[in-house]
């Protein structure tokens, strides 16, 4: 009898059973929201329900039931145990007598149970009716299951109550059981193969013959498991065939190297560093590849509609969302549209969380419980099917808050299509915290103890939960402080200031008076001395706005710190302003936050403390401090300072403070400044700075009141955006661009003054007066104004048609802004007579205004790169990182410190000078970088004393990492690869590099040295020779190529005047003669006969000796000595490359080369 499994034969329904009456079976394939069928996909699990060890007794009888529910049911409850013997019989009695009953029966006995072909299989069976013995093979992969490979039958009608024994020969696929060659090129690799042997009687009616041919039908039945062979370990098919000669030799060639599928995980880390969240629409984005390892893969592709995955993120909320959803991480679909999973915060606290669902609808459920504040913790979520588990645990791994979600539906998931978004996006503001590491497991559905998600960086995770924990003490005695002074304004006034007209004089224009009535406790008094202290000698102008009185007070405090920083010697007092500043961080002036992290970062004054650097960079960032922002966006592009390299985390910092740069240029007011690049290097530059008292300034205002229009255009931008060291004004800059617009009907100023007239910058808004400016100036043929009609219509009137009519003229002239304008008018699904949006479009005219160096325009491209969700930009993280940063770097508050530290080195104020380089480099920021390391080489003194890092190799090897770094920051670290800077090791190739990517900048000093080296012995290395792309024949000798060389220094130097280049060249030159002189062969033939000559004379006069005797010299004939050879001894060095002559023609050894180096 068949003895069947406890879940099928008691009536108790299966999981694709349970899956069906509840509505929610999932269809095989790779889409969602189509047809489905009624199989489903089963939990991997070892045991059925109720079941323990598998859910089958001991004669549990695997099913032979084709099909995929079939298969999988049978793989649920009756998996046989791999590994122990699995053959099962039926009982067998020996015939006695023609009364006794004869059983059927059927063995299999197989001397090598692997899956090989020829293999030989003996079947013993027995008979008691006329009967059909089958056989079939069933093979099992991991993305295919139940697959017959193997079919055999045959029919017994004569030896009936007989035993009898068949030997069979199993043929199975070929790449099922030969290794990968030139004609198999796909071996499968197969799990399991089970051999069934059945006898089922000869059946009466045609019902009886379907029905009888089912294993589960069988009077006897029996299986047996072969072992596979792993594809690596087969033999090759022999295919009887021949190949040609150069075919067989490329095979054999590769016939023994074993392909190794790509080493993939399906767990990601997507984030490893921890992230501030400033709760505004950025956030880091990533995206997710298809399996390169097909197995993988296709386990995925599998699962798009039954998705099993699990996401981990640790997180440190400051505050519940002020918004109504603030996103933590969501999938957005490549139209745009919110995917599987989205999760977000509410303003309760609560989860909220998003799915799309296979039918193509979407549904929310929101958590019973609410995340915890100011304090780690770990988010899990597991998704499985139509299931969600959510968990929470802390710190100590111990778990706070459980639930589960049921869907009536399973899930749409494919990760592969669209991105993800940690934080905040185009869409969606992010959370306010910081994010710690993030998880993701793509193919799995975790329970919380399996998750692996730790927090590495366990010191800056306490270290903020500290800063938090001590600033709610400072923020609250700043906030009594505050409060003390609103509600006892009067009396304070009173107990601090006598009714004396002295002493009223002496406190409005003396020293400030000091106010004991502010009292605290005794504990916080004795905590926070300085702050006490600072608050006591403060004046009591603050504002009346209690919301702001806590900042205020931080921006005080900062202030006194900055100015006391500023002095001539305050870099001494690095150590007594940490505390102050600390507290004006606290209270929320995160300017405060960057010296901070500035000041432990590089030593500044202090010993140098990355943890306490990164904790204040961190802290900055999260409350949208441009600088802090602009610093780590940096150090994750760069990977410096033990910062990972991350581009999309670096890209989120960047992309916020270039959001924030836009919308900077629209405030008037403010700590800004235009961002310029002006070198210390540059004398020129630095002589044309000037102020408002300053020579230039008065000679432009002098020509701009005589009516010069381009003196006036000057001076308006110089005042209306800060620029050539003059304080930003824009009252005073309207002042020049009326006066240009109304007398000298100047196109520029009439447009200029038409937009601060439109905006109301620095002068009340006139729209009328504007508009009737804004047409004279587009008469004139100025194409920002036609830009400038179009705004207006678009922005004043909603009138698209004329809006598009003036700025398709302004692109065609060439407009960046127009450019822009049309794109806007095409993601907006406006443009006249286009319906709906145009992404296509939208992105052409983006990329157009780009390349104009528009800020928004260039956003959007950085968008597009970030997130590949547009047809015309392919995913490039690096490029989205370099357009951010671009934009990035105009913003007003970083020029604002630019500006204070050339001040400070034009007013030589050498630690004000000093401290404002090294904050404007600590951003990345590629000018400051060589202008700090130019500084502490002419004061290195001072930056020894107080910087703790190598600054002058730490800032032109940061310099010459940037794209746009200049040439002689090249040169600069050539140089000290060259000779060895301070503790760093010589290098001649890293020297080579860097003189070579000089040279390919146009500087001439770079193949200078290039040529000095060679002829020092150092050949130059192919690739450099490449770059410089110079001709292969011309690398052939030393001669050609230091030729090359110098004609190249020459041609890229001034031509107008004498300069090396043009000397070694000339030198080189006269070498090259003199060598091709010495080896021609009129010399040889003029020696020889200038030498017979000497020889015939010699004779001649030794012959007339020996005749008679030598004639005296004739009176007052002197014999004159020959002159002393002194050859030139000025650095010369021998190339030995070139050839030598012997000796000069004095007779002295000849000089080669002569060291020539320019600075």
């Amino acid at each position: 009898m068949f003895i069947g499994c406890r879940g099928l034969n008691e009536g108790e329904p299966t999981e694709v059973e349970s899956r069906k009456n509840r509505g929610d079976g999932s269809r095989y394939g790779n889409g969602c929201g189509g047809s489905r069928s009624q199989s489903g996909r089963v939990p991997q699990s070892a045991a059925a329900p109720g079941l323990p060890g598998g859910g089958c007794g001991e004669e549990c009888v695997p099913p032979i039931i084709f099909g995929a529910t079939a298969s999988a049911i049978y793989f649920r409850y009756c998996v046989p145990v791999f590994g122990r013997k699995t053959l099962l019989t039926t009982p067998v009695t020996a015939p006695s007598d023609q009364n006794t009953v004869y059983e059927d029966f059927i063995k299999l006995n197989i001397l090598e149970k692997k899956v090989l072909n020829d293999s030989e299989v003996s079947v013993h069976y027995l008979c008691s009716k006329p009967c059909i013995v089958n056989m079939e093979a069933v093979a099992s992969s991991e993305f295919r299951t139940a697959v017959p490979v193997y079919k055999k039958r045959w029919k017994n009608y004569q030896h009936l109550y007989t035993s009898q024994t068949r030997r069979v020969h199993l043929k199975f696929p070929s790449s099922m059981v030969y290794k990968d060659d030139y004609f198999l090129r796909h071996s499968i690799a197969v799990h399991t193969v089970i051999l069934y042997a059945w006898i089922t009687h000869e059946p009466v009616g045609s019902y009886d013959a379907d029905r009888n041919n089912n294993y589960l039908q069988a009077v006897a039945r029996n299986y047996t498991l072969l072992e596979t062979v792993p594809p690596f370990e087969r033999p090759y098919k022999d295919h009887k065939v021949c190949l040609k000669w150069s075919s067989e030799y490329m095979w054999r060639l590769q016939a023994n190297r074993i392909p190794q599928c790509p080493q993939e995980e399906d767990n990601i880390e997507i984030l490893g560093f921890p992230y501030a969240s400033n709760g505004e629409k950025v956030g880091i984005v990533k995206t997710f590849e298809r399996f390169k390892n097909r197995e993988l893969e296709a386990i995925r592709q599998h699962q798009i509609d039954y998705p099993m995955f699990t996401i981990s993120v640790w997180l440190y909320l400051l505050h519940h969302c002020k918004e109504r959803l603030c996103g933590i991480f969501y999938f957005i679909d490549p139209n745009e549209m919110y995917s599987t999973p989205a999760v977000f915060l509410n303003e309760e606290g609560y989860l909220h969380i998003q799915m799309h669902l296979v039918k193509g609808e979407d549904f929310a459920v929101k958590t019973s419980f609410s995340l915890p504040q100011r304090q780690w913790f770990r988010l899990d979520l597991s998704f499985i099917g139509g299931q969600i588990e959510i968990t929470i645990i802390g710190k100590n791994l111990l778990r706070h808050h459980h639930q589960y979600f049921n869907f009536w539906e399973d899930f749409c998931y494919d990760d592969t299509s669209g991105y993800f978004v940690l934080g905040g996006g185009a869409y969606s503001s992010g959370v306010e915290g910081f994010f710690g590491p993030v998880k993701y497991y793509r193919l799995n559905a975790l329970e919380t103890e399996k998750i692996s998600n730790p927090f590495y960086q366990h010191e800056i995770m306490e270290q903020i939960e500290l800063y938090y924990e001590r600033c709610a003490d400072i923020q609250q005695i700043a906030s009594g402080y505050g409060h003390f002074l609103t509600q006892h304004r009067q009396a304070v006034q009173k107990d601090c200031h006598h009714e004396n007209d002295y002493l009223e004089l002496k406190n409005r224009y003396g020293e400030k008076s000091k106010c004991d009535a502010f009292i605290y406790g005794k504990e916080l008094r004795e905590k926070y001395p300085s702050l006490f202290k600072l608050l006591h000698k403060m004046d009591f102008s603050l504002p009346g706005n209690q919301n702001n009185v806590v900042l205020e007070i931080g921006h005080r405090i900062f202030e006194k710190v900055a100015k006391s920083l500023s002095s001539a010697d305050g870099l001494r007092y690095m150590n007594s302003s940490l505390p102050l500043l600390m507290d004006s961080s606290c209270c929320g002036y995160q300017r405060a936050s960057y010296f901070l992290a500035v000041i432990f970062e590089t030593g500044l004054g202090v010993p140098i403390d990355p943890v306490q650097g990164l904790l204040y960079s961190l802290i900055g960032a999260q409350d949208s401090e441009r600088l802090a922002l602009m610093n780590l966006g940096y150090k994750h592009y760069q990977g410096v300072n033990g910062y990972p390299v991350d581009l999309e985390l670096s890209y989120a910092y960047y992309n916020s403070i270039a959001l924030k740069t836009s919308l900077d240029q629209h405030v008037t007011k403010g700590d800004q400044a235009f961002v310029e690049t002006i070198r210390l290097r540059d004398q020129e530059l630095l002589e044309a700075q000037t102020k408002e008292n300053g020579d230039v300034f008065m000679w432009l205002k002098h020509e701009a009141t005589r009516g010069n229009a381009a003196a006036q255009q000057r001076l308006g931008q110089m005042l209306f955006w800060g620029q050539q060291g003059v304080e930003k004004n824009p009252e005073a800059a309207v002042e020049w661009y009326a006066k240009g617009a109304m007398e000298m009907k100047d196109p520029v100023l009439i447009y200029d003054y038409a937009i601060v007239l439109f905006k109301g910058q620095g002068v009340k808004k006139n729209t009328r007066l504007a508009l009737e400016l804004m047409k004279k100036a587009a008469s004139k043929g100025l194409r920002q104004a036609v830009n400038g009609l179009g705004w207006y219509y678009h922005h004043f009137k909603r009138d698209y048609v004329k809006a598009a009519k003036y700025w398709l003229q302004a692109e065609e002239m060439g407009n960046p802004d127009a450019s822009f304008n049309l794109g806007a008018l095409y993601i907006d699904g406006v443009y006249p007579g286009v319906p709906g949006r145009n992404q296509t479009l939208a992105a052409k005219y983006f990329y157009k205004a780009a390349q104009g160096g528009h800020m928004d325009g260039t956003l959007r491209c950085s968008l597009y790169y970030i997130t590949g969700n547009s047809e015309s930009f392919p995913r490039d993280p690096e490029k989205a990182v370099i357009w951010a940063k671009y934009v990035a770097e105009k913003n007003g508050y970083l020029g604002h410190v630019i500006r204070r530290a050339l001040n400070a080195y034009l007013e030589m104020s050498w630690h004000e000078a000093l401290l404002y380089n090294v904050l404007a480099a600590e951003t990345g920021i590629e000018v400051s970088k060589t202008n700090l390391a130019h500084l502490c080489e002419e004061r290195s003194e001072l930056a020894g004393r107080y910087l703790a890092t190598n600054c002058i190799w730490r800032y032109y090897n940061f310099s010459v990492s940037q794209i746009n770094a200049p040439s002689f920051a090249y040169l600069k670290m050539g140089d000290f690869y060259y000779y060895g800077h301070q503790n760093q090791s010589k290098d001649l190739n890293l020297s080579m590099q860097m003189y070579a990517q000089a040279a390919l900048d146009g500087d001439a000093q770079g193949f200078f040295n290039l040529a000095l080296l060679l002829e020092e012995g150092s050949p130059i290395p192919q690739h450099i020779l490449d770059r410089l792309e110079i001709d292969r024949t011309l690398q052939a000798t030393n001669t050609a190529l230091l030729q090359e060389l110098y004609e190249r220094c020459w041609n890229y130097s001034n031509q107008e005047s004498i300069s090396p280049c043009a000397l070694a060249l000339l030198y080189f030159y006269l070498r090259v003669f003199w060598n091709i002189v010495l080896h021609s062969t009129l010399i040889y033939f003029l020696g020889s006969l200038l030498g017979s000559v000497l020889i015939a004379v010699a004779l001649h006069y030794f012959q007339s000796l020996s005749d008679g005797p030598s004639p005296r010299p004739a009176p007052g004939v002197v014999s004159a000595a020959s002159p002393a050879c002194s050859p030139n001894r000025a650095r010369f060095k021998t190339d030995p490359a070139l050839p030598q002559p012997a000796v000069c023609p004095c007779g002295a050894p000849l000089p080669c080369t002569i060291e020539l180096w320019v600075d």
